[in-house]
C-alpha cells in the first residue's frame, strides 16, 4: 500500500523540526536575528552584573594600579600588595581605596554590556555566514565583541586611571576627562587601547566559548 503525503503537511513538519533544534537540514534563515528587547535585556543585564562585580572589587584594582606604577623610573625594592594596601590606608584613608569608581562603574555598564551583550548577535550572524556554530565561530564572536566593547570606552579606563594615581585630584571624572583632552589631545584618550582590545578579545573569547561550549555539552 503507498502512502501520501500533501506537501504542505511536509513542509509545517520540516519547520518544525528545524524549529526544534532537529538535524534535517536548513536552519531557518531568521535565527540569527536578535530582537531589540533581547538586545536591550542581555546589554542591561550584563551591564549591571559587571558593575555589581566592579563596586566591590574596585579597591583591589586601585591596589593594583598603584603597585604597576610604583618607582617609574626608579630602581629600587618593591613593596607587595599588603604593605601597598596599609600605606594607602594609612596616609589617604579607606577613601583612597575607591577614587576613580564614578568612570569605573560608567565603563562597567558599557563595556560589560557590550562585551556580553553582543556575544550572541556576534555567534548568530557567523551562523548565518558561514552556517557553522563550531568553537572557532564562538572564539571569533568573543574577540570581536571584547575588542569592540574596549575600544569604546578606553577613554573611561584612561580617566579612571588618573584618577586612582592622584588622591590630590578633586576635580571629578568629567574634569579629568576634560582635562586630558585640552593639554595632551583627544587621541590621548585611547592610550594603551591596542594591547587593551588584545586584552578584552582574548578574555571574551577564553570565557564565553569555554561556558557555551560546555553548557552545550551539558
Amino acid at each position: 500500500m503507498e502512502i501520501t503525503c500533501d506537501p504542505r503537511t511536509l513542509n509545517k513538519l520540516y519547520l518544525a523540526d528545524t524549529h526544534s533544534g532537529g538535524d534535517m537540514g536548513v536552519k531557518n534563515s531568521q535565527s540569527w536575528w536578535a530582537s531589540p528587547s533581547k538586545i536591550a535585556s542581555h546589554f542591561g543585564t550584563s551591564g549591571v552584573a559587571v558593575a555589581a562585580a566592579t563596586g566591590i572589587t574596585h579597591p583591589l584594582d586601585v591596589l593594583k594600579v598603584r603597585l604597576q606604577m610604583q618607582l617609574v623610573g626608579q630602581r629600587g625594592p618593591l613593596t607587595g600588595m599588603g604593605q601597598t594596601f596599609v600605606q594607602v590606608v594609612k596616609k589617604e584613608g579607606p577613601r583612597a581605596l575607591y577614587l576613580g569608581l564614578t568612570p569605573a562603574l560608567t565603563r562597567s555598564v558599557v563595556y560589560g554590556g557590550l562585551r556580553l551583550g553582543l556575544y550572541e548577535p556576534s555567534k548568530n550572524l557567523c551562523e548565518l555566514a558561514f552556517e557553522s556554530t563550531n568553537i572557532f565561530m564562538k572564539i571569533s564572536s568573543g574577540v570581536v565583541s571584547g575588542a569592540f566593547a574596549t575600544l569604546l570606552t578606553n577613554p573611561m579606563e584612561v580617566v579612571k586611571v588618573r584618577l586612582q594615581m592622584n588622591p590630590s585630584v578633586h576635580i571629578g571624572a568629567i574634569g579629568e576627562l576634560q582635562k586630558i583632552a585640552a593639554k595632551e589631545g583627544i587621541t590621548a584618550l585611547w592610550k594603551g587601547v591596542g594591547p587593551a582590545m588584545a586584552r578584552a578579545g582574548a578574555l571574551t573569547a577564553s570565557q564565553m566559548a569555554t561556558y557555551d561550549e560546555f553548557k552545550q555539552v551539558v
